[in-house]
């Protein structure tokens, strides 16, 4: 695979396991010049198994393009998704999970990072990955102070559960955009209300869920963003 310079990322949320649908979204990366792909969300449906999980996998490998995700709430139990992306990440180097910890795009230019799961910002909220992935506050910030042990590259996070902002009324967490605010990203990719915005100089962009036909497109250079779904890809 050719280590082109990563500018234009395709930014998929939420396919719970409509692998038709991500495969448009695939093809639509390497119609609109996208480098790499990152990948947010619950990727399978309910009573996932790993045949689910290596079908969603299997449909990022088939692109052939750098691709970095974080699994969603309804991924649990955790086991089921962490053995099969092990997998696949053996066998297809380019794919990269970043639930808790941390990747590089093969140009080496971009770090990219993620936490996954739902996040409450009570320290002492349950911790869950059997009935569903639910994490404290001070996990996020735990798993991603690895960050700040690295030389400054542009760094891009995903986040399942969108971050906070405040004035918006909008539901999310408080301590990813105090995240955001410390470790100034070029590019954060959430769940949440579809649309984007700017926190501090990091741009948020939340595309909508896939499984609704949404997706987006970034630039991390000129950062702008474009939201918009398969059905008018396919016209």
């Amino acid at each position: 695979m050719a280590r082109n310079r990563v500018t234009r990322i395709l930014c998929v949320v939420d396919p719970r396991g409509d692998v038709p649908a991500l495969e448009r979204a695939m093809a639509v990366a390497h119609e609109r010049d996208v480098q790499a792909v990152a990948l947010v969300g619950d990727l399978s449906g309910p009573l996932a198994t790993t045949e689910d999980y290596r079908a969603v996998f299997r449909a990022l490998a088939d692109a052939n393009l750098p691709a970095y995700w974080v699994p969603g709430p309804g991924d649990a139990p955790i086991a089921e998704y962490l053995r099969e992306a092990q997998n696949v990440e053996v066998v297809y180097p380019y794919l990269h999970g970043v639930h808790g910890t941390i990747a590089f795009t093969p140009d080496q230019h971009v770090l990219v990072a993620g936490m996954g799961g739902e996040i409450s910002d009570d320290p002492d909220a349950p911790r869950d990955e059997t009935e569903r992935l639910r994490y404290p506050r001070w996990e996020p910030e735990y798993r991603l102070k690895l960050i700040r042990e690295l030389p400054e590259h542009q760094l891009v996070l995903l986040f399942a559960t969108p971050p906070a902002h405040k004035g918006h009324g909008m539901p999310g967490s408080e301590v990813l955009t105090e995240l955001i605010a410390s470790h100034r990203p070029r590019l954060v990719v959430s769940g949440g209300e579809r649309g984007s915005e700017l926190i501090g100089r990091s741009l948020v962009v939340a595309p909508g869920s896939l499984g609704d036909g949404y997706y987006g497109i970034a630039d991390l250079h000129s950062h702008e963003v474009e939201l918009e779904d398969l059905a008018g890809a396919a016209a």
